[in-house]
């Protein structure tokens, strides 16, 4: 097979991660969580105690961060954080971080220089219209904002931390804000990606979709 992409776009709760994942083993290439890595970035700013106002100080955590992908973890400075990033607190710090230019600009070079490297399944927010703007193939998958609140409920009370669907559904409106309307490469849907709304599908249907659009 020669080298592909595969862009992935969409609000939290999609469903974008978990098809990602599924994908990339399905046609034997690798998976880049974007989004994992602006919350290991969100996740070491809390654990060092460095606030969002403060730009020298995640310009210089920055310099000393390695982020790595292996074997379906995430390795944030050689610790595996797959557990400790997923919490809505974190996933708010994940949303505002991704908006300030020093965060993205370091990972974002990152998340290119795989693409250039080998054929990968990346999904974000702005994969389809910034990071990969020439993937070979790209989706927008969507949800409404109760059936995505209530598949993130469910994930973190399978992994036992206790919240409520209310509170998961205002962080999802915030977040679907916040993405949607920051000045700095906004979620929307690239004109040639494909839209996937995903609200009354299965898993197994929606991976059966975009394969078929890659066997074509």
């Amino acid at each position: 097979m020669s080298k592909i992409r595969i862009a992935i776009d969409g609000p939290g709760g999609a469903g974008k991660s978990t098809i990602a994942k599924i994908l990339a083993k399905e046609l034997n290439i690798d998976y880049v969580d974007t989004g994992a890595m602006y919350r290991a970035v969100a996740y070491k700013m809390q654990e060092n105690g460095i606030a969002l106002s403060d730009v020298a100080g995640i310009e210089k955590m920055l310099e000393g961060t390695e982020i790595d992908f292996s074997d379906g973890n995430i390795i944030l400075d050689g610790k595996i954080i797959n557990d400790y990033i997923r919490t809505p607190e974190i996933s708010k710090l994940a949303s505002d971080c991704s908006a300030l230019g020093i965060v993205r600009d370091k990972l974002v070079a990152l998340q290119r220089e795989m693409g250039t490297k080998k054929s990968i399944v990346m999904d974000g927010r702005d994969i389809t219209t910034n990071v990969l703007k020439d993937a070979e193939y790209k989706f927008y998958m969507t949800a409404t904002k109760e059936e995505r609140a209530k598949r993130r409920y469910e994930e973190l009370l399978a992994k036992g931390q206790e919240t409520s669907y209310e509170v998961v559904l205002k962080d999802i409106e915030q977040r679907d804000h916040n993405d949607m309307t920051r000045k700095l490469n906004p979620l929307t849907k690239a004109d040639d990606a494909i839209e996937l709304d995903t609200t009354n599908m299965s898993i197994p249907e929606v991976c059966a979709f975009i394969i078929g659009v890659v066997n074509k």
